[in-house]
């Protein structure tokens, strides 16, 4: 009985699924919503040297606070070539190191849950890790090198977007026939493809004639939390504080470099460096907003990060279904409660939106097609629940066209449903 997993590695969660005797299952792999079938791309480092992943990773990490070592958003560094490795209690582990840990323990479960080992794996990747190529293919082969270090031997990769049409395509009656436009919307990546889909045995044949174009972008969701953090929360951290050097009396604003770092959630961890904490004590001694500065110490002291953006993300999802949301927060002395309206959150994203939008008109110009010839819009991601996300494909092929279905593993399910494609003669 030949068995292989599908594993979507993704910035913010990830998931897997089996394919056996014909048919894909996407299984629980962690004690959170949704059934457990998502699992926080996060890990946990404990002074003991534990390491734990997804929901166990967050709660140890809120229950010991700063004690351990937080690590999210992993998958961001894979195309970052200055990231050779970091040190977590004495050990040094690379990006693959850190990957690996994650793809073992989707491994392991998996193979709890099937009653085998599994040494096989079809990889999501999305169409562009990075827009140089060169990066893109380190990003690609420390992924692999990952998947290896977790215990796999056959090793594929299929484009996130494609996974999403293919699992779109087990829906269709046999024989039916589609020209399909799919939105697959990450945390860190939002990837489109246009693909012909057919349902029944046809499903199992090559694919690549039916890829008739494919495109990236760097806007997802962790950029619309950033952009908020920027807009809406970072005063609270020091964004417009000013500062004097010693012996001088000019004044100086705060280094944009440290806020840019603090509107990133992934990246937050870096302003523990020695050297920028050392300037950050500098700046408290002669700036004029001091109980900024302090808040900027406490979030970084307490690596409470993660949570900040949290609360960002939860009034982010609201938004989605409501006018008006609270960004709420509280650390020490610091208590934010910062209303965010819809309108406001769009006009912050502009640029966001239309950076997605010229992706989006890319793609169906290469395709070659117009948008009258493309049958149905398969989104995924919860990216893709946003409204102005969703305008964006109204007005390019009418409401009529917009198929969403599950936003939250439609990958991983095409994922199960590509191994066929590598696993046979006729397959890639």
């Amino acid at each position: 009985m030949q068995i292989v997993f599908g594993i979507d590695f993704g910035t913010t969660n990830s998931a897997l699924s089996a394919y056996r005797n014909g048919t894909v299952e996407v299984i629980a792999v962690d004690g959170n919503d949704r059934g457990g079938k998502l699992m926080r791309s996060v890990l946990y480092f404990n002074e003991e040297n534990e390491i734990y992943a997804g929901q166990e990773a967050i709660r140890q990490y809120i229950g010991e606070g700063a004690a351990g070592r937080f690590m999210q958003s992993i998958k961001t560094f894979l195309p970052n070539t200055s990231f050779v490795s970091t040190e977590v209690f004495g050990k040094r582990y690379t990006i693959d190191d850190l990957v690996a840990i994650i793809l073992r323990k989707l491994k392991d479960r998996g193979e709890a849950h099937v009653g085998h080992t599994v040494d096989s794996v079809v990889l999501g990747r999305p169409v562009v890790f990075s827009p140089d190529a060169a990066k893109d293919a380190v990003a690609e082969h420390r992924l692999e090198k990952a998947a290896r270090k977790a215990g796999f031997k056959n090793i594929w990769f299929q484009y996130e977007p494609v996974a999403a049409a293919l699992a779109f395509e087990g829906t269709l009656q046999a024989g039916e026939e589609r020209t399909v436009f799919i939105g697959d919307f990450g945390g860190g990546t939002s990837d489109f493809s246009v693909i012909r889909v057919k349902g029944g045995a046809f499903a199992r044949s090559d694919r690549r004639s039916d890829v008739l174009s494919l495109g990236g972008v760097y806007v997802a969701g962790d950029k619309f939390d950033s952009q908020v953090m920027w807009d809406k929360v970072a005063h609270h951290f020091g964004r417009y504080a000013r500062y004097k050097t010693m012996g001088k009396d000019d004044w100086n604003n705060i280094p944009k470099s440290i806020i840019y770092t603090l509107c990133q959630w992934h990246r937050i961890p870096l302003l523990r460096a020695r050297k920028t904490r050392e300037l950050i004590r500098v700046i408290k001694g002669t700036t004029d907003d001091r109980q900024a500065i302090e808040h900027l110490e406490n979030i970084i002291n307490d690596n409470f990060g993660f949570l900040l953006f949290q609360a960002i993300e939860k009034a982010k999802c609201e938004l989605s279904r409501q006018e008006h949301a609270t960004i709420e927060f509280t650390d020490r002395d610091l208590c934010i409660n910062e209303g965010i309206g819809k309108g406001e959150f769009e006009m912050l994203n502009a640029d966001n939106f239309e950076q997605i939008a010229a992706c989006i008109d890319d793609v169906i110009e290469r395709s070659g097609l117009l948008p009258a010839q493309i049958d149905t819009v398969f989104l995924t991601g919860g990216t893709s629940r946003i409204p102005s996300v969703q305008a964006l494909f109204v007005a390019r092929f009418g409401a009529e066209k917009l198929a969403n279905r599950d936003a939250f593993t439609s990958v991983v399910h095409g994922l199960g449903e590509s191994v066929p494609l590598f696993t046979t003669p006729s397959g890639y």
